[in-house]
């Protein structure tokens, strides 16, 4: 499952959905909005290209690193601290594969996905960023 969504994302739902009796290992990447000293982070995507090069990712990813399957779920709009930004499930035959095809993913995403994030802070200030 490739998505972009508002919604909060059931971690335990995906993982299962994902599974395969090929598999050997699913390694989970869940990224949260920390306390930086913000209130919220805000996510703002071209959602029509951010889902053609999730999908691009995820098959690059795939033959790559020789995963089985890859599920990646970002969330975008305003999102309070502990909430779910992103959860990227890499399904592989071993952990070595998986963990490097997780790592690879997020390090792309986070590189030309056009996703972009605006910090607000207590007082109301706020900045977009990368």
């Amino acid at each position: 499952m490739i998505s972009i969504q508002k919604e909060d994302i059931d971690i335990g739902s995906l993982i299962q959905q994902s599974r395969d009796i090929d598999m050997g290992a699913q390694v989970v990447f869940v990224g949260t909005v920390r306390d930086d000293g913000i209130e919220a982070i805000e996510f703002e995507a071209d959602r029509e290209t951010a889902i053609a090069d999730l999908r691009a990712l995820a098959a690059e990813a795939m033959d790559k690193f020789g995963l089985i399957s890859v599920d990646i779920i970002h969330r975008d709009g305003l999102l309070e601290k502990g909430e779910t930004i992103l959860v990227i499930i890499a399904g592989a035959a071993h952990r070595e594969e998986g963990f490097d095809g997780c790592r690879f993913i997020i390090e792309e995403i986070k590189r030309y996905v056009p996703i972009w994030k605006k910090d607000i802070t207590a007082t109301g200030e706020s900045h977009w960023h990368d």
